[in-house]
Order: structure tokens, then sequence, then C-alpha cells
């Protein structure tokens, strides 16, 4: 895949797919149906009316509901009838779609993992903790000053939707807001701690600690370790996240009215979604409800750029989707129906990368107009076939083993790590400002963020890189604010003073 959230081969760290919403004050948990069987399909009702149509039009048409999000007016439906997205049609249903073959991987790269540091006595201070001096991404963004103003309100949550977050790890068992916690497999809610913990990834347990790792003298310090970490968990046993899933977690992060949310990855095996393409519209359709569901709860959606070193905001060719083997590879023009989902989706703030010298990391994606901020995401700059990354130019978080069920330290570097540092930061600012709404928290992000200028030509050739001398060439365009770090960098002290 030539355009994944975390990039080539050479990029340590990714992501998932998923995307949701909620009902009104607190949405009942969507119906289940333990008979039904068959493939799954997403089935949307007009905006803005009853479902009451749809139900009876699935039950027709041999499907069976799942579950049932109302206030979006959408569907997850299991049928074993091959006809069913056709049959289903009529009175009622304004689109329907079968989410066959639209499960992304989960590809997060290599991790780089470090030994557990002996503990010490918690002094409430980031900078005492024990792996604190590889954190460069906390300085580079002012998070010590910032924890001298507040480290953040535990009556603020910040859902991880992801892979799971360990319960069981020192620096995370006390940040977890279990009681919000959920697995979203399958698009249906479970709330079992076992549920929600991690099977096949550490990826959202490496998110989790960028934002809230605990000032406790064990390991390394978040960037908000006051505030609450949710894990809502769409990625399945197998590393793949369906849109069922994706719908289900925004629905249930807006449903709990969650502050903040942080959504490292993209959806649906095609890295664009083509809103003109009949296969992929009810999915471009289920996520902008969601979204804007959760903001019209108060919730804040992030998500991660994208770490193909793509310009979103220009057409180009994608010749590498879908990658999940479930339809021949297409080369397509991506125009303006095409977006990067949920980066380049109406209400989500955008987070591009940056290396320790504040400069876009190789792989970070961009585009003027798209990106909103930038944060630190690390920068290896592999330039060579085989080379060992840099690690201490990555993000170093918390890990867990899923084969050994062991809990650590390791890095990890991509838009994935980027965004998350921008939630714990929106995480702060509303901690400290609790009456700020969700456009006036993305507006403080931008406002506060320390200004980044574009490099004068074109910037991040890797030349002995084996994907070509020129595989990550990219230009910058605008001023004060440009395609590569929108507004600038996030910045955890000016959001907090």
């Amino acid at each position: 895949m030539s355009r994944t959230l975390v990039g080539a081969s050479a990029v340590a760290a990714l992501t998932a797919a998923a995307f949701g919403g909620a009902s009104a004050t607190a949405a009942p948990a969507p119906s289940a149906a333990t008979s039904a069987s068959g493939g799954s399909y997403l089935v949307l009702a007009p905006q803005g009316k009853s479902t009451a149509k749809a139900q009876q039009r699935v039950a027709a048409a041999g499907g069976t509901v799942v579950a049932s999000y109302d206030a979006i007016g959408v569907l997850v439906v299991r049928s074993a009838n091959a006809d069913f997205a056709t049959d289903v049609r009529g009175a009622g249903v304004e689109s329907a779609a079968s989410t066959a073959g639209l499960g992304t991987p989960l590809d997060e790269g290599a991790t780089t993992t470090v030994d557990a540091p002996a503990a010490v006595d918690a002094t409430g201070d980031p900078t005492a903790e024990p792996l604190y001096g590889l954190q460069w991404d906390m300085d580079q963004i002012d998070v010590p000053e910032a924890h001298a103003v507040t480290t953040g309100s535990p009556d603020v949550t910040v859902g991880v939707l992801d892979s799971g977050i360990s319960s069981t790890h020192p620096d995370l068992a006390t940040q977890i807001a279990k009681d919000q916690s959920v697995s979203c497999i399958g698009g249906t809610q479970n709330t079992a701690e076992a549920a929600w913990n991690p099977t096949t990834s550490d990826h959202g347990t490496h998110v989790a600690g960028t934002i809230a790792a605990a000032i406790n003298g064990v390991g390394i310090a978040g960037v908000a370790p006051g505030v609450k970490v949710a894990s809502v968990k769409v990625v399945n046993d197998d590393g793949y996240i369906y849109p069922e899933a994706a719908v289900c977690g925004f629905m249930w992060a807006g449903a709990h009215q969650m502050e903040v949310t942080n959504n490292s990855y993209y959806i649906d095996p095609w890295e664009f979604n083509c809103r003109n393409d009949a296969r992929q519209r009810p999915v471009w359709q289920a996520v902008q409800r969601a979204i804007r569901y959760a903001n019209s709860q108060g919730t804040l959606n992030v998500a991660s750029a994208g770490n193909s070193n793509v310009d979103l905001q220009h057409k180009f060719i994608d010749d590498s989707s879908p990658n999940d083997g479930s339809y021949p590879v297409e080369e397509r023009t991506i125009t303006g129906a095409c977006v990067d989902l949920p980066a380049e989706a109406p209400g989500v703030v955008t987070v591009s990368a940056t290396g320790p010298t504040q400069e876009k990391s190789y792989y970070s994606s961009y585009g003027q107009g798209v990106v909103d901020v930038a944060a630190p995401g690390g920068d290896s700059r592999v330039r060579s076939a085989g080379a060992t990354s840099r690690s201490a130019d990555a993000i170093l978080s918390t890990t867990f083993n899923t084969r050994t069920r062991t809990n650590g330290y390791g890095y990890k570097q991509g838009t994935s790590m980027a965004g998350p540092h921008a939630a714990g930061v929106a995480a702060l600012a509303v901690s400290a400002h609790p009456n700020l709404k969700t456009g006036a928290l993305a507006s403080m992000l931008e406002r506060t963020a320390t200004p980044l200028e574009c490099p004068d030509g074109v910037f991040n050739a890797v030349p002995n890189h084996p994907a070509g001398p020129h595989a990550y060439d990219a230009t910058c365009t605008g001023g004060q604010r440009n395609g590569f770090y929108g507004a600038g960098e996030v910045n955890a002290y000016n959001v907090v003073r």
C-alpha cells in the first residue's frame, strides 16, 4: 500500500480504521441479534428520518438488524441473502452497501522496545519520571511548563478509537475510564474489560500513553496525565477495522460526551473514500453522520493526516487500492470527490507530524487547507534498505506484547503518534477552560500553536531510500498557515496559561 497512516515499511507505526457516532443524551445500546448470520451491511435511512421503514425493508430482504443507531439513521445488518444490498432498496432506505472487503488492516510497522526502568518516588514533576529524558517530544511542545499550571482534569475523557488499551499497564491502569470503555467489534457494544483490551496490537496502548501516562515514578509522562482515556476498540482479532465497528466507536464517544477522540487510521481498503463510487458512498455518508453527531454532543475529533507524503490538497493517482485483496487493484484519479477519512472530514482537526527539529517528518502527508496543526510524530530518516531506525528520534510510549501479555515501553513513529499529542493538548485546553465548545477548542489549538514557516524549495529528500532518491520530496505552499504545518505545532503551555 502506497499510502497508509504509517506510510512505507520504513515508518514504524500506524493506525486502524474506525468511525462512529451516537444518539441523544445517553444513546441506548444498539439492539443485538444473536441469530444473525451471513455478511455485514450498512443500511442508511434518509437523514433525520426514522429507521422504522428501513428496518421493515431489512426484514423483507432477509436481513437482521444487529445494531440500530437511530440518532443518525444507520443500521448495521447481517444477511445471508447475496442480493440483500439490492433487495433492501425502497421506501425508507437511502442507501445500502456490503462491508465485505472493507476491512482496513492495522499496519503499524516495527516497535523498538526499551527496558523498563526501576521505579522512583513520584514527585508530580513529569521531568522526574524514569524515562522522561528520552521524551524529546514533551519538551518540544512545552509540556513541563503546562503541567506547572495543570496536568488535566479527571472529568475530561479522551476516547482512543484504536486496537484497545492494556488495563494492566502500570502507567495506564489508573488512567483508564473503564466505565466509558467498550469493544465495538462487529458494530455492537461489549463493555467487558477483556473485550476492550488489546488482542493483536499494542498500537492503542502506545497512543494512550502519549495522551495520559501517569506521573507516578514508573516510566514516562503523558501530555495530559490528569485526564482519563477510554478504550474504544475497533480492531478485530485479525487486525482489521470494519465500517460497522467504526460507526459504533464514534457513536459511543458522542453518547458518553467524551471531550476529545483520537483517530489514527483511515477508513476502508481504498486509501481514499470516493463518494461518487457506489461501493463507498454509504461509508462516506455513515461516517459523516457519525462525526456530526459526536460534534453535536461536544466531542472534538482529532485525526492523523497519514504517512505517505501525499499532498492532500491536489489531485493525484491512487494505484494501490484496495489493499486487502477484496477487489482487483484499480488505478483511480483522486479528485475532490475522494477524501482521506476521517482526516479530511468536516469537523475534524487534522494533524501532520514533525521530528525533533520541528521539520515535517519525511513520511507525513500534508496539504494546504487540509492540515490544521502539526505535532511530534518522530522522524528516523531511514536512508537505505535494511537500515536500523534511529529510534531515539521516534516517540517513546507505553507498549503491550500481545503474545507474552506483558507491558513495557517502546518507540514508534508516524502521524499516528502526532495525533495523540494534539489530542492530549486539546484535553489540557478543555481542562483549563471547561466551557470551551468544540469549535472554540479547535480554534484555540490553532491560535496557540507555534508557527512554523515553509522551508525553501523542495523539502525532505531521502537520497538513498530504496523507494528512490526523490520518493519523499515535498513542496510546501502557503504562508504563516501552510500545507506542512497548518497553523503550526501544538503547544501545551499556550493552551493552559
